[in-house]
């Protein structure tokens, strides 16, 4: 009988997942410096190893080398934010259409599943409880991600992860909730799931992600 392969998180990997998680979450701010002394206290990575990542985090975007200067948190802008959103847009619009038309029961499973979990969150931030934003965004992505499940590509899948991951934390800096406006939006695209109804559904997105970036812009949080 064949021993169980069990997977153990590097030093490195647990480094990366944070840092990555710090920066989109906004618990370290745009265009603040990134001192490797500074990293390893807190993160418990070497040197080399935290060159490394934040040479990862550079290719995604989500940092800034400053050649012999070190690297800093991405930068926001206005213009950037309608950028990400517009990507955002284009391909969870193309993947929607593909999930809807491949989706099965336990698709359609997954995508009431995770409603189910971002309405319960939703209601209590409606209700006064800002307590659990980070989770309410990590609810929001999976529901996000579990319309487009079904469209069949694992790229396309990743790549509007890592769409979304900006867009994200454009979100996280201005601490933008829509309150009931978002939750309806949620509802819509939940009921044109199960019906397989993609164009009502591409509206909603457009309207969704168009008033998140209006939301956010309006708290006065991100300058040009």
């Amino acid at each position: 009988m064949t021993e169980p392969v069990i997977h153990t998180e590097t030093i490195g990997d647990n480094a990366y997942r944070r840092i990555r998680a710090d920066i989109i979450f906004g618990r370290i701010a745009p265009s603040q410096k990134l001192k490797l002394d500074k990293l390893k206290d807190v993160y418990g990575a070497s040197i080399s190893t935290l060159r490394e990542i934040l040479s990862r985090l550079t290719s995604e975007g989500l940092v800034v080398a400053e050649g012999q200067r070190g690297f800093e948190a991405a930068p926001v802008s206005v213009e950037n934010l309608r950028e990400v959103a517009a990507l955002r847009q284009l391909l969870e619009g193309f993947a929607l259409e593909q999930s809807f038309a491949a989706g099965d029961v336990e698709w359609e499973g997954r995508v009431v599943a995770a409603h189910h979990k971002l309405a319960a969150l939703e209601q209590r931030m409606r209700d006064g409880d800002m307590s659990q934003t980070e989770m309410w965004k990590r609810y929001d992505w999976e529901f996000h991600q579990a319309l487009i499940s079904a469209c069949g590509s694992k790229v396309l899948m990743d790549t509007h992860a890592a769409i979304f991951d900006k867009y994200l934390r454009y979100q996280m800096i201005a601490l933008s909730f829509r309150g009931d406006i978002a939750a309806r939006e949620h509802r819509v695209m939940l009921e044109a799931a199960l019906d397989r109804d993609a164009p009502t559904a591409k509206s909603m997105l457009e309207k969704h992600v168009g008033g998140g970036v209006e939301h956010a812009l309006a708290t006065g949080t991100i300058k040009a």
